[in-house]
C-alpha cells in the first residue's frame, strides 16, 4: 500500500465559502471545489492546454475549464460523459478540526483519449506546382442581393491577371462564410489563443478554417480588397483580423512562425478618403502575421469626403481603364516577389550563407 501524504490546504469554513477556486498545497496546484457538504480536488492544469480549472466554474459535478470549456468530474477528475478516457489527477480528501486536507500519495493518473490532429496542424510544406494566389474580398455583402463593389471589381482584375500569368488563383469571399467573430481567448491568456484557434477546434460548422488553410499552407501570394467604411477598413475585414490573432500568437507564446515566404497586396476603394490610414493598418498587421510586402503594395481609388455621389464613384471605377492595369501590376509585382522568396527558400543548402556566392544569389 503506498504511504499516505495528508497535507493541510485550509480552513473547511473559508474553503466552502466559494463553489470553487485555484488552492497551492506543497509546490502543487490544485482546484478545490465544495458542493453538497463534500469536497473535491483534482489537478489546477486542463488536460486541454493546461488551462486552470479551478478559475472555472462548477456545472453540477463538473468542472468548466475556464479557456476552452472542457469538462471534468470535481471528485475523480475523469472527463465529462463520452469523454471519461480524459481525466485530470484526483486526490483523495478528508476533513479534521476543521481543516481540509489532502493526500497527495493518492493521486490518480493524467490519462488523455487520443485526438486527431486538427487538419490545419499539419506541418507546413508549400505544395509542388505553380505559383498561388489567394484574393480575400472582406466587402460586406447580402450574397442574395449582390451589388457592385468596386474592391471586388478590382480583385476580378487581379484574379484574372493571375490566370494570364500561369498562376493559380482563389477567391474567397468573408460574406460567403458563416464564421464566428474572435471571443477573446487571448484576454484570458496567451496560452488560452492558440493555433489552430479554439473556435475553429470546438466548431466544425466555422467556415474561418478557409481562410486559414488559404494564408497558411495554400497561398504564395495574397491580395486583400477592402472599401474604406467611415474611414476605416470593412467591418469584415476587422473579424477576420481578430480571428487571425492565433496566427500571430503562435510566434509569441511557442515561437512558431507559420507564415514564410508569403507576399501581401491590398486593394482599397471608398467613396469617402483615408486611403493611407487603412493602407497603413492593413501593413502593419499583415507585417505582424509574417507577410513581405513587394514595392508599392497597394492600389487604390478615393474621390473624397465631399463626394458621396455613389452611382459616380461606381462608374469610375467599373470603367477605370488604369485601375485594372493597376490590378494587374500588383499581381505581378507580387507574383514576382513571392516566386524570388521561393527561389531563395529551395536554393541548395550547400550554398553558405553569408558567402560571396550566397550573397550573390540572396541579396
Amino acid at each position: 500500500m503506498p504511504q499516505e501524504n495528508w497535507v493541510d490546504i485550509g480552513s473547511t469554513d473559508e474553503l466552502s465559502s466559494t463553489p470553487l477556486r485555484r488552492i497551492t498545497g506543497n509546490n502543487r496546484e490544485l482546484a478545490v471545489s465544495f458542493k453538497d457538504g463534500q469536497f473535491g480536488v483534482v489537478s489546477n492544469a486542463c488536460n486541454h492546454v493546461g488551462g486552470p480549472l479551478g478559475e472555472g466554474r462548477l456545472d453540477g459535478d463538473y468542472i468548466t475549464c475556464p479557456w476552452h470549456n472542457w469538462k471534468f468530474h470535481r471528485c475523480s477528475g475523469k472527463g465529462e460523459p463520452g469523454f471519461e478516457e480524459d481525466a485530470v489527477p484526483a486526490y483523495a480528501v478528508k476533513v479534521e478540526n476543521g481543516r481540509l486536507l489532502v493526500d497527495l500519495a493518492s493521486v490518480t493518473k493524467r490519462t488523455r483519449k487520443p485526438h486527431d490532429p486538427h487538419p490545419l496542424s499539419r506541418k507546413i510544406e508549400r505544395a509542388p506546382g505553380p505559383l498561388r494566389l489567394a484574393a480575400i474580398s472582406t466587402t460586406a455583402m447580402d450574397e442574395a442581393n449582390p451589388r457592385f463593389s468596386g474592391s471586388d471589381h478590382l480583385l476580378g482584375h487581379a484574379l484574372k491577371s493571375c490566370a494570364m500569368r500561369g498562376a493559380e488563383g482563389k477567391l474567397i469571399r468573408l460574406s460567403e462564410l458563416k464564421f464566428r467573430a474572435c471571443e477573446g481567448y487571448y484576454s484570458k491568456s496567451a496560452q488560452a489563443c492558440t493555433w489552430p484557434c479554439s473556435i475553429t477546434q470546438m466548431d466544425d460548422s466555422d467556415q474561418m478554417d478557409r481562410v486559414y488553410e488559404a494564408l497558411v499552407h495554400w497561398a504564395d501570394a495574397i491580395i486583400v480588397g477592402s472599401p474604406i467604411r467611415w474611414g476605416s477598413a470593412s467591418s469584415l475585414y476587422y473579424k477576420m483580423a481578430e480571428r487571425l490573432n492565433c496566427v500571430q500568437n503562435a510566434v509569441t507564446i511557442r515561437n512558431q512562425v507559420l507564415i514564410r515566404n508569403k507576399v501581401a497586396g491590398f486593394i482599397i476603394v471608398g467613396g469617402q478618403d483615408n486611403i493611407q490610414g487603412v493602407a497603413g493598418q492593413m501593413l502593419g498587421f499583415f507585417a505582424e502575421l509574417g507577410f513581405t510586402f513587394p514595392q508599392f503594395p497597394y492600389i487604390a481609388h478615393s474621390r473624397g469626403w465631399s463626394h458621396e455621389d455613389m452611382e459616380k464613384n461606381v462608374e469610375i471605377v467599373r470603367d477605370s481603364q488604369e485601375l485594372a492595369e493597376g490590378a494587374d501590376m500588383l499581381v505581378k509585382r507580387c507574383l514576382d516577389m513571392a516566386a524570388h522568396l521561393i527561389a531563395r527558400d529551395e536554393a541548395p543548402a550547400s550554398i553558405e550563407r553569408g558567402g560571396r556566392k550566397a550573397h550573390a544569389l540572396h541579396g
